[in-house]
């Protein structure tokens, strides 16, 4: 009896010694879900528990609160966002370095103050200054959707066309205990739903550490050539293919005072013969700069050589965004050719 009492004790005394994270109990969301997955993967929080209650006793003897408690206060760690007081988004937090006006959920706030530290933890290796780029990336294509979903903010002011019921947030949501479950453990919900959230934001900064920031390189070589191209500057070779190029073109255009100017983009396929892209208009869909020639979409083979007078070129896409040649001088004449028929350039 008394050993067993001395392990009461000692558990007892590791739970006092345990870092707590304190969030809402009831129904969860993304946000405090990936808000803790993000707390528990920085040292001081690695062995933390989760105490998931509404109770504000309890909540005052955690060591770190998130989305709850109607208090944002970083200095005693507290990453409320719900009192009616609250309005900050990464733009008023940054001075307006970062131009991001969504108003801030739990996860926002997490991030904004531990988001490089979490970065660095997951991809090591990386230069400060390219950690600032997975840091500006990774909220605006991930954690803003977090933010404006769980603050009551639409992607869009007009009515979707149809719904979207596969988003992260929806994923959250659908692991919440279903209300006829007799054998409810929301806890263990919980925890499958920080998981969930974590492994996609892990995914999504090793993608940009190995796959995204490689690619820069590549896409900045084609993009100072792009002269020597064309003399108008509106074709760029990428001499491998398959890389993401289009948010690099957009940012070294902007860089060089240039917007809009790419037209196309050649790039080698997995068969060995040549690619033309049209590039996409940002923020559009699929809006396309210049599209190829009308008289050549959805054409294929010896009809599209004889139409283009371009020998090598095997199919034009329906729509007009891409086409294809045998070989790379042949998709650069469809992309010279195309320029003189749709902007006379």
């Amino acid at each position: 009896y008394n050993e067993y009492k001395s392990y009461l004790r000692m558990v007892a005394d590791a739970k006092k010694r345990c870092a707590r994270i304190g969030t809402h109990s009831g129904a969860f969301h993304c946000d405090e879900a990936l808000a803790c997955f993000m707390l528990q993967l920085l040292p001081q929080y690695k062995d933390s528990q989760i105490v998931r209650t509404r109770d504000p006793k309890v909540l005052d003897e955690c060591d770190v609160v998130v989305d709850v408690g109607a208090v944002y206060d970083p200095s005693k760690h507290r990453y409320d966002h719900h009192q009616r007081s609250f309005n900050e988004t990464l733009s008023t937090l940054t001075g307006g370095k970062l131009k991001f006006d969504t108003k801030l959920s739990s996860a926002g706030l997490i991030y904004h103050h531990f988001g490089r530290e979490v970065i660095s933890i997951v991809a090591p290796d990386v230069s400060d200054a390219h950690k600032d780029l997975i840091y500006r990336r990774i909220y605006e294509y991930f954690m803003e959707e977090v933010d404006a979903v769980d603050n009551g903010i639409n992607p869009t002011d007009e009515v979707p066309r149809y719904h979207v019921t596969t988003t992260i947030g929806g994923r959250v949501k659908a692991l919440n205990p279903a209300w006829n479950d007799e054998k409810q453990d929301p806890d263990a919900q919980f925890e499958k739903a920080k998981q969930m959230v974590g492994e996609e934001l892990i995914s999504r900064i090793e993608s940009l550490s190995k796959i995204w920031l490689p690619a820069l390189k590549l896409v900045k070589e084609g993009f100072d050539k792009r002269l020597e191209v064309h003399p108008t500057g509106e074709i760029m070779i990428l001499e491998s293919g398959g890389c993401p190029w289009k948010e690099h073109l957009y940012t070294l255009e902007k860089e060089a005072d240039c917007e809009g100017q790419v037209k196309y983009v050649l790039y080698p396929d997995q068969s060995g013969a040549w690619r033309i892209q049209a590039v996409g208009v940002k923020g559009e869909g699929f809006k396309n700069r210049l599209s190829l020639p009308e008289a050549w979409r959805g054409v294929r083979d010896e009809k599209l050589e004889e139409i283009s007078g371009i020998p090598g070129s095997f199919f034009v896409h329906a729509s007009g965004f891409t086409g294809g040649n045998k070989t790379r001088d042949g998709a650069l004449e469809m992309g010279k050719v195309a320029l003189k028929l749709e902007s006379g350039s």
